[in-house]
């Protein structure tokens, strides 16, 4: 058992044992699911099985998340560097990567050396998919990092869901514009998921481009060229499926596509739920404010932080970016989400049943005061949300627009 003490300045002595230590292996094992699934199919014979990630993801998650509640929990501040110098929860993130090429070259091998359905052979490519998803999570716990391994191992791992330009999207442009109109990656009220991933997953790539382009004229470097990040990323990519197409034939094509869409809507998912509706205040120099922890729907739901290394205490991630999983804290009077992802994922797929519930909790907040004129709004919703709620546009009585 590891304990981590510290002296405060009154002198008290105080310790601290992260429970949590060695559930944080599920975090390592989670984006294996669909070798489980592939473990029954060979034992029983039963394609079925290989559909057991989608019952594991989406029935199972949200109700291991309901039936242990939350951790509201806080290492001590005192210990924190301690915590954060502790090499073992980085290994995890290390040992995680290579895992993710694992799982695809597995299912990918699976799905073309059996006779399978067409909806097994479809829902293993799917499945797979959601697991390199998963990738992006890797990625975005080891892109924040300062150093030159974590961050070049952040490139290396979105590789698998073809999301190499990610890094770069989320840290440069995803954080800066957070909680804002002009943040492709933040969805806003009234607005549905499938209508929010048709303006994110384009528009997250093409600020991604702008933003390496930019950095790459700062440089004098070519633009097509090895200093190009996203395309070093998207190298491994290529090499991977080219490799796996050769390898197993031509019907690899149509896997890889499903692969590449439902690992992308993994992300989607997430920015979905994760900043529905927030708005970062204009202040008098017409900038927006600095973003808070209130800009974040939050989660402290045990089960699926477990397997997401923290994702979901993302009020925390969003006011301190370089702050490591086992550290990410819970705070009070944040945003808070009905369930973990998993189930919010499952609210969200629904919209009318997702605006029932989160629009009444967005209004609620206390940074919105039920006043419309302090949420993100879908500009198509304007509008008619405004007359619903029977409240004044003040965007349109001033004509004023946001930056």
């Amino acid at each position: 058992m590891t304990v981590y003490t510290a002296t405060l300045q009154n002198g008290a002595e105080i310790s601290y044992v992260d429970r949590k230590r060695w559930l944080w292996l599920l975090s390592v094992t989670y984006p294996l699911q669909a070798l489980l699934g592939i473990l029954f199919h060979h034992l029983s014979g039963q394609q079925a099985w290989l559909l057991l990630p989608l019952a594991l993801s989406y029935i199972l998650a949200p109700t291991l998340d309901w039936i242990l509640g939350e951790d509201r929990n806080n290492p001590p501040e005192e210990v924190v560097p301690q915590l954060n110098e502790d090499h073992y929860y980085r290994y995890l993130t290390y040992a995680v990567v290579p895992l993710h090429f694992v799982a695809l070259i597995v299912a990918a091998w699976w799905a073309s050396t059996q006779n399978l359905n067409w909806w097994a052979y479809c829902g293993l490519a799917i499945i797979a998919g959601m697991g390199s998803g998963l990738g992006i999570n890797t990625g975005h716990e080891l892109g924040h990092k300062k150093s030159r391994l974590e961050r070049n191992l952040a490139k290396i791992v979105l590789a698998v869901p073809a999301y190499g330009h990610f890094w770069i999207e989320h840290n440069r442009g995803h954080h800066r514009d957070v909680s804002t109109p002009s943040d492709p990656a933040s969805s806003r009220m009234g607005e549905s998921i499938y209508k929010f991933a048709l303006r994110e997953i384009p528009g997250a790539f093409k600020r991604a481009c702008e933003i390496e382009v930019e950095r790459l004229n700062r440089k004098g470097s070519a633009i097509w060229s090895y200093e190009n990040e996203i395309l070093q990323s998207f190298a491994i990519t290529a090499v991977l499926q080219i490799s796996l197409i050769l390898a197993f034939g031509w019907q690899m094509i149509v896997f890889l596509m499903l692969h590449n869409f439902f690992a992308w809507w993994q992300l989607t998912s997430a920015n979905y739920v994760e900043h529905y509706g927030l708005l970062r205040r204009i202040l008098e120099d017409g900038k927006f404010e600095r973003c808070q922890p209130h800009h974040s729907w939050n989660s402290n739901h045990i089960y699926s932080n477990l397997v997401l290394f923290h994702l979901e205490r993302h009020s925390d991630h969003h006011a301190h970016p370089l702050r490591r999983y086992q550290s990410l804290r819970h705070i009070d009077d944040v945003p808070q989400l009905p369930s973990g992802y998993f189930g919010s994922y499952l609210l969200a797929y629904v919209p009318p049943l997702w605006f029932k519930i989160m629009d009444k909790r967005l209004l609620g907040l206390s940074q919105v005061a039920g006043d419309l004129n302090n949420v993100n709004i879908d500009p198509d919703r304007r509008r008619s949300l405004f007359a619903r709620y029977g409240q004044t546009d003040l965007q349109q009585t001033t004509g004023g627009s946001q930056p």
